[in-house]
């Protein structure tokens, strides 16, 4: 079992940190245990029956009180706004809650959506926090890799469907711009997938795809650790070497293949070498779905600013996290902080830059301010205290995430007519105890030497055929 490595002091002890209720978050960002644990013991069977979701105008009365004057119109300004155009977040880790608590079975009185209280995340929240879209990460750990990441990314993905299935009055299970737009209008989460880590593909185009058609709409190349085809944040560090600096072959036919396809690049947990190679080899705009301002914390999984530059002259996306270890490198942080990266991404890299990746239900420590879902109208408020236009303001809750789903689109459309890639990994670069070789011995996978005990043999045959 691969050892937990601590992330520049993020923890969630601490004065102006709001630590998880639950026992623990996903391996790679919580300090504690690396193992897993199976389900809590769950009650009795009892009453699943959905509460009605609190008045928006209530919950703005609540915070206004809260606040002096300015904040309170501040407020106001920002309900206004998310009215009609509610945030679309790139990251949350509910399904991994969802898993670890209940092993996905949704219909337990105790994993109810609407009475669950110990996450970051459930419907009133959803709906207090103005939340119109999410990605809800299909995220499987580096410890599957090479044994059940497949089966395990399946479930994951199968548990946001029956999310949509169970609650469809809530949330809206949609695969394109123009499915959000929908969900928009009859006021429902439109909920995407995003997978959180190449190894859930196990270096294979063709479960690449599949996992496509069944509406995975994102793929963070690595999660934290390196696939045989992509080098992740760690090689940045003392922790890991760096073993392709950057993308292998086989890992630029992953991205070229994900931009015939349709599915959005995320650069979350990436090398600074792997970020560059995509930003310049992609056909479309890429994302990091929960990164935030390398400038502002030194952390290696934040974006440096000769990449935000790179994001910029390419249209991409940066939506911020909100990780305390992420945001101040510390155990503590507080909304402002947020609100500073959003503004460095802005600076840098321009407001069609911003967007909204949370990170909730996957961390140990979250701001003072920004508790859980519900929270994302006071954050609106204070970029509207910072001078944001209403515009700009649309522009990270929304409209940029819409814009690049739609060039990415556009770029599929593009390359329609475009065969499938087809040639395989080699077999060599993967890791064989619990895989077999069917179909590589009849020469199969990308181009690669020949074993160095075959060599002279075949060198041999090759000059007889030659002089016969």
């Amino acid at each position: 079992m691969r050892r937990l490595r601590r992330h520049g002091g993020g923890g969630s002890g601490g004065a102006g940190a709001h630590p998880s209720p639950v026992a623990a978050r996903k391996p790679e960002k919580f300090i504690h245990s690396h193992r897993r644990q199976g389900p809590p013991e769950c009650p009795g069977p009892g009453s699943s029956q959905r509460e009605k979701m609190p008045g928006g105008s209530v919950w703005v009365l609540v915070l206004a009180l809260a606040l002096p004057s300015t904040g309170q119109q501040h407020l106001q300004e920002a309900e206004r706004i998310m009215s009609t155009t509610p945030v679309i977040d790139g990251h949350n880790d509910l399904p991994w809650q969802l898993l670890r608590k209940f092993y996905n079975q949704l219909r337990l009185p105790a994993a109810n959506l609407t009475l669950l209280n110990d996450t970051h995340t459930n419907i009133p929240k959803l709906r207090q926090g103005h939340v119109g879209g999410q990605f809800w990460s299909v995220y499987v750990p580096c410890e599957t890799q090479n044994k059940d990441a497949v089966r395990r990314t399946l479930e994951q993905m199968d548990v946001v469907q029956r999310m949509c299935d169970l609650y469809p009055e809530t949330f809206l299970c949609v695969t394109d711009s123009s499915g959000i737009r929908e969900a928009f209008r009859t006021g429902k989460v439109a909920s995407l997938i995003g997978v959180e880590g190449g190894h859930s593909i196990d270096s294979s185009l063709g479960v690449l795809r599949t996992l496509y058609r069944l509406g995975a709409r994102y793929m963070t190349l690595t999660h934290s650790c390196n696939t045989p085809w992509a080098d992740n944040w760690l090689v940045d560090t003392n922790d890991e070497e760096p073993v392709h600096h950057g993308l292998s072959p086989f890992g630029k036919m992953v991205v070229e293949e994900m931009n015939r396809l349709g599915m959005m690049v995320d650069l979350a947990h990436v090398s600074v070498d792997t970020m560059k190679m995509v930003l310049n080899i992609s056909k479309a705009p890429v994302i990091f779905s929960h990164s935030s301002a390398y400038s502002l914390c030194q952390h290696r999984r934040n974006v440096p600013d000769d990449v935000l530059q790179l994001v910029a002259s390419t249209g991409s996306l940066v939506m911020v996290n909100f990780y305390n270890a992420y945001v101040t490198c510390s155990e503590k942080a507080q909304l402002s902080d947020v609100a500073d990266h959003m503004d460095y991404v802005k600076k840098v890299a321009g407001a069609q830059a911003v967007g909204f990746g949370g990170d909730y239900d996957g961390v140990s420590g979250v701001p003072t301010g920004l508790e859980d879902v519900s929270k994302y109208p006071m954050l609106v408020a204070e970029l509207l205290a910072r001078n944001w236009t209403e515009q700009e303001v649309k522009g990270a809750l929304a409209e940029n995430l819409l814009r690049v789903l739609s060039r990415v689109e556009e770029v599929k459309r593009s390359l329609q007519g475009t065969a499938p890639l087809e040639t395989p990994i080699a077999f060599e670069e993967l890791e064989r105890s619990c895989r077999t070789s069917y179909g590589y011995s009849n020469g199969a996978g990308t181009a690669r030497a020949p074993p160095a005990a075959l060599a002279p043999p075949l060198a041999l045959a090759l000059l007889l055929a030659l002089l016969s």
